[in-house]
Order: C-alpha cells, then sequence, then structure tokens
C-alpha cells in the first residue's frame, strides 16, 4: 500500500481547506493507498513535515497550497524516494501549471488520481538555496517584496504593485559568467528559469525543460513605457523571446555580479543575497508525480511542431 502525506497550508488561497483531504480520502478509496495529513502552522514548518514524511518512507508528499508550499516540501524531498505531488491553491501556482496539473481543486485530486506516474525532474540552487520554478534579480525581485508585504494576495494587487514600481525603479548593472563567455548588461530583469513561468501563465522563460539539466536566463534590457503593453502581451504568450529588449540562453551553471547586495526572489519569495550569486542546476534531482496526459501531449507537440515549420518560430512543450 502506497502511504500519502497531504500537507495542507491553511493561508493559501481557499479558506476550506479542511474539505481537501477529505477530497483526497474519496478518490483513492479503491485504491491501494493511505493518506495522512498534516497544516502547516509557521514558516518552514512544510520542511519539517515533509523531512520527516521521507525519513519515514512515505510514497508521496501532497503540497496543498502555492509555490511557496512547493518550495518548501519539495528542498526537504530532493534526492530522496519520496515524490512531490501538487494540489494548486496559491495565487500563481508556476510549478503546477508548468507541470500540467490542472488548477482547481477538484480537477487537480481527479487528474493525479485517475492516472498517475512519478518522473525525476531537475531543481536549482542559488547560492545553495533550493528553487524549482525561477529566481530572479532586478525589478521582479523588488516586486516579490512587495506583493510578500502586501496584506492581499492575488494577480491583480501584483499588477498593483509592478505599477506602483515600475516608475521608481532603477536599472542596474550585471555581469554574467558561464564556463565559455562572460556577458555585461544593464538589465531590468534578469530571470533563471528552471521551469518556464512564474504562475499565472506568465511565460518568462518559455522554453524552459525541468529534464534537459539547463537552465533558461532571459535578460530584459531597460524599455520604454510605450513597450510594455506588447512586453505583456509576450509574456502571456510565451513569445518574449521575439522581443527585441530580451536575450535568452542556456546554461548548467553561472555566477550573476551585480553592483550591490540586495534582494532577490527565489521562486517568488524575497531573499537576501550578496552581491555575488552562484546558480546551478541539479539534473532529475527531485521525483514529482504528474497527471497521465502523455496523449495530449503528444497532441500538442505535434500542432506547435507545425506551427513552427509554417511560421518559422521556434514553440516547444517541455516538462
Amino acid at each position: 500500500m502506497k502511504r500519502l502525506l497531504a500537507i495542507v497550508n491553511p493561508k493559501s488561497g481557499t479558506s476550506k481547506k479542511n474539505d481537501i483531504p477529505e477530497k483526497i480520502e474519496r478518490k483513492i478509496a479503491p485504491l491501494d493507498m493511505s493518506l495522512d495529513v498534516a497544516f502547516t502552522e509557521y514558516a518552514g514548518h512544510a520542511t519539517e513535515l515533509a523531512k520527516k514524511a521521507a525519513d519515514d518512507k512515505y510514497d508521496i508528499v501532497l503540497s496543498v497550497g502555492g509555490d511557496g508550499t512547493c518550495n518548501e516540501i519539495a528542498k526537504a524531498l530532493i534526492h530522496t524516494d519520496t515524490a512531490l505531488g501538487i494540489i494548486p491553491t496559491g495565487s500563481g501556482n508556476g510549478l503546477a501549471r508548468h507541470l500540467g496539473i490542472p488548477i482547481g481543486v477538484n480537477a487537480a485530486i481527479k487528474s493525479l488520481f485517475d492516472a498517475y506516474h512519478i518522473v525525476a525532474v531537475d531543481y536549482c540552487e542559488a547560492n545553495g538555496t533550493p528553487f524549482f520554478c525561477t529566481c530572479g534579480v532586478g525589478f521582479d525581485a523588488q516586486i516579490s517584496e512587495k506583493f510578500a508585504a502586501s496584506k492581499t494576495r492575488g494577480g491583480l494587487t501584483y499588477v498593483i504593485r509592478s505599477a506602483e514600481e515600475y516608475f521608481k525603479y532603477k536599472n542596474e548593472q550585471y555581469i554574467i559568467e558561464t564556463a565559455d563567455r562572460e556577458i555585461k548588461e544593464k538589465a531590468f530583469i534578469i530571470a533563471c528559469g528552471n521551469a518556464s513561468q512564474y504562475g499565472n501563465n506568465a511565460y518568462i522563460a518559455p522554453y524552459a525543460s525541468m529534464c534537459d539539466g539547463l537552465i533558461d536566463i532571459t535578460i530584459v534590457r531597460p524599455f520604454s513605457f510605450i513597450e510594455v503593453l506588447p512586453m505583456t502581451v509576450q509574456l502571456f504568450t510565451k513569445t518574449l523571446n521575439l522581443n527585441p529588449n530580451v536575450k535568452s540562453f542556456t546554461s548548467s551553471g553561472f555566477k550573476i555580479i551585480r553592483e550591490n547586495a540586495g534582494v532577490m526572489h527565489i521562486d517568488g519569495e524575497p531573499v537576501n543575497m550578496p552581491a555575488e550569486i552562484n546558480i546551478k542546476c541539479i539534473h532529475n534531482g527531485l521525483r514529482v508525480m504528474l497527471p497521465d496526459i502523455q496523449a495530449a501531449n503528444e497532441f500538442e507537440a505535434t500542432l506547435l511542431g507545425l506551427l513552427s515549420n509554417v511560421f518559422g518560430i521556434k514553440i516547444q512543450k517541455n516538462i
């Protein structure tokens, strides 16, 4: 019998968290599975609970929360035999969206337990701190700090904070060092993508795969206010790479050197870091539970391949 632990963040998204374990219980009743439930009580508690679950040889730990909860749980499961499952209830849910897990409790539970498979995916580190979706410096890091201090969450709050800070923000000079090149850029954002998006289908690294051993680096150079709208459209349509103010490339490990120490975001959460940040990808370091959507993926891959050939644009869909 497979043993599952659902770690529930009661402060994430909907307030009806007590119903979710009951829904999971009903779904797995016909299956050879057992479920235990734990509710988080403070920051970092999910990591403690997940680490104990891995030590106790649970097969799967379900993250019931947003990307912050996923991060706390996943970093306790790296290099263990315990897999991460996600029931997304957060404001962005970037990791769940990238992995093809439906947004919505009922849909996520149905897709995961109707049929699933366990796959090994990459994770990354910034100065030793694990991340699973994205990390970055610049404007998005500053917004993550403002967003974390807000009393309200959600996409609207993020848009409001972004609009407030845009005219105040001063672009910085950066150096990016890889094994074979050094890039000097004055940048608005430098985003490092293990997964393709921040959340809410905002694709900062539209080609990113969690299975290739590489990090997608996206450099957004300074741009004028009149370019905000077209760039925003491109961000949400997986075409940001077509913008002339954007440069992107991949690397398994690199260094970002900025003028001063300060905030960066790790999976959307603000973290203070020194001026020099070492970032690396660890290949296949985390096991995750995914819906069995192979047929849908094959159809989508065929469609995207056809569009790529017709329009000459690189489009891809990768886990």
